[in-house]
């Protein structure tokens, strides 16, 4: 058996949510209105800050959450599941939909994306691990990685086109997608910083992680 435990150990292990986090800071001020982070547990960015104060135009922030093993966060403002029908009266309930790293445990994650695209009334921004040690606990499991053609589509078949879909570009690590998707991309053409990893997701994917898997099975299979 091939494991890839160990694959992207302690300190670097969080790389990939750093460089996310500071996708974010530049481009969280360009929102303004209502945000929702959907599935935001604590709004914790785990680099000691809260999401809530990227978005520092925004005029209202809110928290939805699901429940668990870990009990009730004191911030959650509406309880959501994304693989249940959205209730009518929360349709476009929010100018920006914002979901850090939640799509990867959801098991109907067409289902999770219709809903967050329903939620929104223009944007969704979306963080996902296209590479990342399996991670579970007793409330969810671990389902899903991305391609960022896939991310892509997933959004498009809901109505929403991208504006922005870049990679972590650390080698050896976890990585992760940003996607930010509007209903109405002609309002946002040129607002956007311009990022030097535009959609080497996929590359990287590629180089660092399945290449390493495949040396490694030659090497078992060379052994025995």
């Amino acid at each position: 058996m091939i494991s890839i435990r160990g694959f992207c150990p302690g300190r670097r292990f969080r790389a990939a949510r750093r460089w996310s986090n500071g996708v974010l800071r530049q481009i969280a001020p360009l929102f303004r209105g209502d945000v929702l982070n959907v599935s935001g547990w604590l709004d914790e960015d785990k680099e000691g800050g809260f999401y809530q104060n990227y978005f520092s135009n925004a005029r209202s922030y809110s928290i939805t959450n699901f429940g668990g093993f870990r009990g009730e966060s004191p911030q959650t403002v509406l309880h959501l599941d994304l693989e249940a029908d959205l209730p009518v009266a929360l349709a476009g309930s929010a100018d920006v939909v914002f979901n850090h790293t939640t799509l990867e445990h959801v098991f109907n994650v067409q289902k999770a994306a219709e809903t967050l695209a329903r939620l929104t009334r223009d944007i969704v921004i979306v963080i996902v691990p296209a590479a990342q040690e399996e991670h579970s606990s007793d409330s969810y499991g671990d389902y899903w990685r991305f391609m960022s053609v896939g991310l892509r589509r997933l959004f498009e078949c809901q109505g929403l086109q991208t504006l922005l879909l870049i990679s972590s570009p650390i080698r050896d690590c976890a990585i992760y997608h940003l996607l930010v998707a509007s209903r109405y991309p002609e309002r946002w053409r040129g607002h956007f910083p311009v990022f030097g990893s535009v959609n080497k997701g996929h590359s990287l994917f590629r180089e660092s992680l399945l290449e390493r898997l495949y040396m490694r099975l030659i090497k078992v299979v060379h052994n025995k």
